[in-house]
């Protein structure tokens, strides 16, 4: 059975109370909720509200649930009061059309009062106040009758405070809280709008009007009385608990702080200390929670709704930790404590931890590249500000983190109160749309390196036409120079050896840069006994193709003829690779479905890579298809052919048009054969049997909703299947073993290292605590005070934590005694002291010691009186720290 008063021992004390009074136990609805309403499940209601609103009949008349909630509004004030959480968790009876408000009072009083070797909570009569609706005499009489308390113990408020709806017209009516009282140092006597004296701890809802016109929680028409009188209850278990164990708060009790003791550890800092800190810790301690619990029931981080929150909460608690001097990835060492925490009221944490783990550590690691920049820039900005006297962060500034550093807003708003500035949300909006606004002009902009375009525009204006694309049935053209830019932007007539300039030519093979497809590159020979090399070739303005060249040899003019020289083999790779994305993106469509769209695409020389939408991961099974019907397709050689057509004519042969490009009246339609059919402006090969294999690498997240899928083509996938045959075949000669029972034989393998490796850390840990005897038995007398202090190669904190208070169970309880042990792993140090009662009553502190010696080794460290932990950098000064210690157990 769970300890008393443990955050288990609630739920289960709750559930077995009304089980008894024949309710149905219903576990808790997963936090996503089908309601246009929520983002989240709010209440604990929420899963029955179709019974409550008669949309469905109950299948019970009575049921009880603890119900995981998630409620956001208040973000900003996690941690700077008690009371604000965003995971919590609440404890409901219901009854629905069976008993009402006599039930529902004497059910939840004898439960809260009721002892605790009773099954109760034990809860002091005295210390608790019914509140009632003013207008609800009934539910005064009631309270007297099963409690017995006299009428000033019965408070009446307002509609604000004790009549409930759900905002929009349907059931409502009046409900009580029970209040406990926390005495005078959290707030006048009878001063019940003092929240953390007289908290609520539990809410009664009478559910027996039908309410009209809801304008507001106080302005709302009572139509009439409901069919079915229902109850709906809510007990706050967080707040139980914390009464329970004698805790201050809701981030103090056992499924919480033990998160804020390993922020402690981790950081050096000590919560309680510093106010400021103090909010730090409970921000970690609620969003590290929070963000497990919504990750495990399926949000993933986005820009957007649900996604956002969960976002938010992540990046809010990685912050936190930075704000208290943790610079490392937090996450992976906080999100267990919460897990192992959580678990026992919720298994699936356990059964789907790797998935929860690798959401949250991946946007961890996002956040952290975004910070590491965007900090810096936001603090010259604020300084900027202070220091020219205004109090207000620029829209532009703020626009600049967004746009150039990944901050969100939010965080930018966080960030300037915490300075004292508020930021210029108006000017942020509106750089906001003019950037919408410009984004396909800004996609189409030049690529030159200087080039502005009015020197691209001088040479277009010059030739007089567009530049004629012979590409698609050439890659050698001969033509004339008809324009140059030099390296300072600006038009020129001549270039010399081992200059880098760009040409224009009137008419060239060279393909420019576009719709996925890399440039091609070659070289360009001069009449005049010049040679270029082609590095790019870009479009900067609409008709001019731009190459960028190094004079190789001899001088370029314009005017001088030339000869154009694709470089061939890179033009076929790409080509390749193009036909290939092509096949790829129609075989996704039809293993997923229309929706996985293209989103983006990269055309290289033997491989490509692909973008298409999608909710979540593809199945490998799906991968497999999709490689399958794209090899299927490439054996069946189909002719790979381009046709000049209208847009209408292109739109009812079933082309594709991508990106939400502006096309002209006569598009290009790409066609495989009579399977895909895009509109495409770039190269191809003739035939699909010129692909020889596509081989799909595999496929990952780039962003919300987006997945990225990238592949070999030809020569290159057969090189990589090539070398995976080697060594397979190795494989298979070591572990003596077919192809196929491979993946058998090495999950073997990796099992048997994995207990191996479980047997040796048993021993070593055995053997580690074997020592703990011969410790204590090596005790000395420092003043009064029994003193073991070791040095321990090999352990880590968790190993000296352990080993420390197993020595200092070993030595006499009446007498002062305190242990010090330093680990040392992997060249770092771990400090962990204990004292036991004795010592402490003779003026030791173990968070004394472990300061001391941690300062010593260049790190920081802090605890309680009894045990305390720290760390430090430099381990050649262990034994300086040991001595340290001793001084100071002496000299106290």
């Amino acid at each position: 059975m769970d300890p008393v008063g443990t955050s288990a021992d609630i739920r289960r004390r709750f559930v077995e109370h009304f089980e008894a009074a024949g309710h149905t136990a219903v576990p808790s609805a997963p936090l996503l909720v089908d309601d246009p309403n929520l983002l989240f499940v709010n209440a604990g209601m929420v899963q029955f509200k179709p019974y409550f609103l008669g949309q469905e009949t109950p299948p019970y008349t009575r049921a009880v649930s603890i119900q995981k909630c998630v409620r956001t509004p208040d973000i900003e004030d996690v941690g700077k009061t008690t009371r604000h959480g965003t995971f919590f968790e609440m404890c409901g009876n219901f009854s629905f059309g069976d008993y009402f408000k006599a039930g529902a009072i004497d059910l939840a009083w004898e439960l809260v009062t009721k002892p605790i070797a009773d099954g109760g909570f034990g809860l002091e009569e005295s210390k608790l106040y019914p509140s009632v609706y003013e207008e609800d005499p009934e539910a005064v009489d009631l309270w007297r009758k099963a409690t017995g308390l006299p009428d000033d113990r019965i408070i009446r408020l307002g509609k604000k405070e004790n009549y409930w709806s759900m905002g929009v017209p349907g059931p409502g009516g009046p409900c009580s809280e029970i209040l406990y009282d926390r005495g005078s140092a959290y707030g006048a006597d009878g001063d019940f709008n003092a929240e953390d004296r007289y908290l609520e701890i539990w809410n009664l809802v009478f559910m027996q009007d039908e309410l009209s016109a809801v304008r507001s929680k106080e302005d709302f028409d009572i139509a009439g009385s409901l069919p079915k009188q229902n109850i709906d209850t809510g007990m706050g278990l967080e707040r139980v608990a914390f009464l329970l164990q004698d805790k201050q708060n809701m981030y103090e009790i056992d499924v919480m702080f033990p998160v804020i003791e390993r922020a402690m550890e981790m950081t050096g800092r000590r919560y309680g200390a510093d106010p400021g800190d103090d909010v730090r810790f409970r921000v970690v301690a609620d969003h590290v929670r929070s963000s497990m619990m919504l990750i495990g029931d399926g949000v993933t981080p986005g820009n957007e709704s649900r996604g956002y929150v969960l976002r938010r909460l992540l990046r809010r608690a990685v912050r936190s930790m930075r704000l208290l001097g943790y610079e490392d990835r937090a996450l992976p060492e906080l999100f267990p404590v919460s897990r192992d925490l959580m678990a026992q009221g919720y298994p699936q944490l356990q059964a789907d931890w790797e998935r929860i783990a690798t959401v949250a550590y991946a946007e961890e690691d996002a956040f952290r590249q975004t910070l590491k920049t965007g900090t810096t820039i936001f603090d010259l900005a604020a300084d900027e500000a202070k220091s020219a006297g205004v109090s207000v962060l620029s829209g532009d500034r703020a626009f600049a983190l967004h746009d150039t550093y990944g901050f969100p807003i939010d965080l930018t708003l966080e960030m300037a109160a915490e300075k004292g500035l508020a930021v210029d949300e108006d000017g942020f909006r509106r750089l906001m749309a003019e950037q919408r606004d410009r984004a396909k002009a800004d996609a189409k902009s030049k690529k030159g390196k200087h080039a502005e375009t009015g020197a691209y525009r001088e040479i277009a204006d010059e030739l007089g036409r567009a530049v004629e694309f012979t590409g698609y049935e050439e890659v050698v053209s001969e033509g004339a120079v008809r324009g140059l830019i030099g390296a300072d932007g600006s038009v020129i007539s001549s270039a010399g050896e081992g200059a880098e300039v760009e040409l224009v030519l009137d008419r060239t093979p060279f393909y420019a840069e576009g719709g996925g497809q890399l440039a091609d590159e070659g070289v360009i020979e001069l009449g005049n006994g010049a040679r270029l090399q082609v590095l790019d070739v870009q479009s900067p303005i609409t008709g001019l193709i731009v190459h960028r060249v190094k004079v190789l040899g001899g001088e370029v003019g314009l005017g001088t003829p030339a000869q154009a020289l694709v470089d061939i083999e890179r033009r076929r790779s790409i080509s390749r690779s193009h036909t290939a994305t092509h096949m790829v993106h129609k075989a996704f469509r039809e293993a997923l479905g229309e929706t996985a769209t293209q989103a983006g695409s990269e055309n290289a020389p033997g491989r490509f890579r692909f973008d298409f939408s999608a909710t979540g991961a593809v199945p490998q099974t799906a991968m497999e298809d999709v490689e399958a019907r794209v090899n299927d397709l490439v054996l069946a050689d189909l002719a790979v052919q381009a046709e000049l057509m209208s847009q209408a004519d292109a739109v009812k042969s079933g082309a594709m048009a991508l990106f939400g490009e502006k096309y002209g009246d006569v598009v290009r339609v790409v066609s495989v054969g009579d399977w895909a059919r895009e509109l495409c402006g770039g190269t191809h090969v003739e035939r699909s049997g010129h692909l020889g294999v596509v081989k799909l690498l595999g496929e990952s997240s780039i962003g919300s909703g987006v997945r990225r899928v990238e592949a070999l083509v030809g020569s290159d996938a057969y090189r990589f299947l090539a070398r995976e045959h080697v060594i397979v075949a190795q494989l298979s000669e070591t572990l003596k073993a077919r192809p196929e029972q491979l993946p058998e034989r090495i999950d073997d393998l990796l099992e048997r290292l994995r207990s191996a490796e479980k047997e040796i850390e048993k021993v070593r840990l055995s053997q580690l605590l074997s020592a703990a005897g011969d410790f204590a038995a090596r005790a000395v007398d420092l003043a009064g005070v029994s003193f073991v202090g070791e040095i321990v190669e090999g352990a880590g904190g968790g190993e000296a934590r352990t080993l420390a208070l197993d020595v200092r169970g070993r030595m006499p309880a009446d007498r002062p005694a305190a242990v010090l042990v330093i680990g040392v792993q992997d060249g770092k140090p771990s400090v962990v002291a204990a004292v036991n009662d004795a010592g402490r009553a003779a003026g030791v502190s173990a968070n004394d010691l472990v300061r001391a010696a941690a300062t010593l080794l260049g790190g920081k460290g802090g605890g309680k009186d009894d045990v305390a932990q720290g760390g430090g950098t430099d381990a050649a000064k262990v034994a300086e720290a040991l001595e340290a210690v001793r001084g100071a157990i002496s000299a106290r």
